[in-house]
């Protein structure tokens, strides 16, 4: 049978043009996270879930930091520092638009640090901040910083999402419909479902290869290995570490395992009985196996800690000696506080699995030396009020994922309650030492104090375990600022 040479022609085309369909390259990305945002203003709100969806994607701040937590230019192209290290310049990138068309502009930064500064900020790193004496716009591509004090942190600080630019004529809104200069803008929130993101085209500086971003809320285990296995979501950036064996075996996959900033700590409420009596919290640092507890938590995945730092920092010590797994020195010590036959506690965990399983293994342990633990399975919004807020609670798990944040142990009114002029002797003089030599003579000294004091039960550095589709590239290994960056993430043959 013969053919017309137009239906062969048109028939050689539709063949071409289905192949080419096959072979595009994707340019949209669905990444699972376990915990969905409060809120979606970074400036405005402790919870990590928050950066993990806006940082450096919605939103940008004077410098930004990288993967490796080195500082790099952000809005700010570059800057000059006088030479009493208290005065910064800085020359902002010029062309740059708000998502509503709105020009960026010096003023914008002013109004920023102004707003972390007032007496109603709510801002969760203003402490960070308090060094600024003054912001003022030299031009609308010029601002200068004036510090009371020099900074060794400065330009990292302000490269956090605590510190990210906003606009005035939409800073009331973002935490709902948030607006910012990044290379992502906002489209929707559907509560309970996920959060969805488009490229935004009119960005100032290179175009990422992603022209769509969606994060899907998936809190349980189990739903995350079905939506991967399925394919409905791209991958995840941190996923609980038992199931990875699972995706090792699959070459649809690869696992990247990393380093983050989370020290995960026992928190505990200094400022309350029995736990201001110092013998009974070394009693329970004596009481805790920490190997046993990254074995059945996370499959033995993770750093032990003895202090409040992150172990990848040049400043780092190890500190997992101080109160060895040492069941009894842990029931002499509670013996010598008043306390022969032990006591009963409560600890308050927020929705997540180093959490929950934690505290099932931390009870065991305390056990031991007879200390009863009642386990309480609070949502985060609890967990925030209850446990950060009001300070109602005796102990708790949960992980502290702010880079370099040993000074939030300075302020008695944390919610730990630990009030100890050494310590914030040691703070004070670290924060306004700019010698690296000195720095880290102090962030040793500091690590040391509380190591010593047994503030919290110090218990491992928690891993970042991505999994995601094996032509996903791009995505960070590491963690070294909360934030899941998508500006270099990318599909591959």
């Amino acid at each position: 049978m013969q053919f017309p040479i137009k239906t062969v022609l048109y028939a050689a085309v539709a063949s071409l043009v289905l192949i080419g369909a096959a072979q595009a390259q994707r340019t949209d990305i669905r990444i699972g996270v376990v915990l969905e945002p409060p809120a979606l203003d970074p400036t405005a709100g402790a919870a990590e879930a928050i950066d993990i969806v806006v940082y450096q994607n919605i939103f940008e701040g004077l410098t930004r930091v990288d993967e490796t937590g080195a500082v790099q230019p952000g809005l700010a192209t570059d800057w000059t520092i006088s030479e009493d290290g208290l005065t910064y310049t800085f020359n902002l990138a010029e062309g740059v638009t708000f998502h509503d068309g709105t020009p960026f502009s010096a003023e914008d930064v002013v109004f920023t640090f102004e707003r972390i500064l007032a007496d109603d900020s709510v801002n969760a790193q203003k402490a960070l901040y308090a060094p600024i004496e003054s912001v003022t716009a030299i031009d609308a591509a010029t601002v200068e910083i004036v510090l009371e004090r020099p900074s060794g942190m400065f330009l990292f600080d302000i490269g956090r999402g605590d510190a990210v630019i906003v606009s005035p004529a939409t800073a009331d809104t973002n935490a709902t419909d948030p607006v910012g200069t990044g290379p992502f803008r906002f489209v929707q929130w559907n509560r309970g479902s996920r959060i969805q993101l488009a490229r935004y085209e009119e960005y100032w500086g290179e175009l990422p290869a992603l022209t769509e971003a969606s994060y899907h809320f998936i809190g349980d285990t189990a739903a995350g290995i079905n939506a991967l296995l399925a394919e409905e979501v791209d991958g995840f950036n941190n996923f609980a570490s038992e199931s990875i064996a699972l995706f090792e075996a699959d070459p649809r996959f690869k696992v990247l395992v990393g380093t983050t900033e989370g020290e995960i700590i026992m928190a505990t409420n200094n400022r309350q009985p029995p736990f201001d009596d110092l013998r009974v919290r070394q009693a329970l640092a004596h009481a805790i196996d920490r190997q046993a507890l990254i074995d059945g938590v996370s499959n033995g995945f993770g750093v032990p800690i003895g202090s409040h730092f992150a172990p990848h920092h040049p400043y780092y010590v190890d500190l997992t000696g101080t109160y060895p797994h040492d069941l009894e020195a842990a029931r002499a010590l509670l013996a010598e506080a008043g306390f022969p036959d032990g006591f009963s506690t409560a600890m308050k965990l927020p929705p997540v699995n180093y959490a929950r399983l934690g505290g099932q293994i931390l009870a065991s342990q305390f056990a031991e030396i007879g200390v009863t633990v009642e386990l309480i399975n609070v949502e985060w919004a609890q967990w925030l009020t209850d446990v950060l807020t009001n300070k109602d609670y005796d102990l708790s798990i949960v992980a502290h994922v702010e880079p370099f944040d040993i000074g939030i142990y300075a302020d008695p009114d944390y919610y730990f309650g630990y009030d100890d002029a050494d310590f914030q002797a040691i703070i004070s003089e670290l924060s306004t030492t700019t010698d690296d030599a000195r720095r880290r003579e102090l962030a040793v000294a500091a690590q040391t104090r509380l190591a010593e004091q047994a503030v919290n039960g110090f218990l491992y550095q928690l891993p970042q375990i991505g999994v995601w589709n094996a032509k996903v590239e791009g995505q960070w290994v590491d963690s070294p600022i909360e934030g899941v960056v998508l500006r270099d993430i990318r599909w591959v043959d």
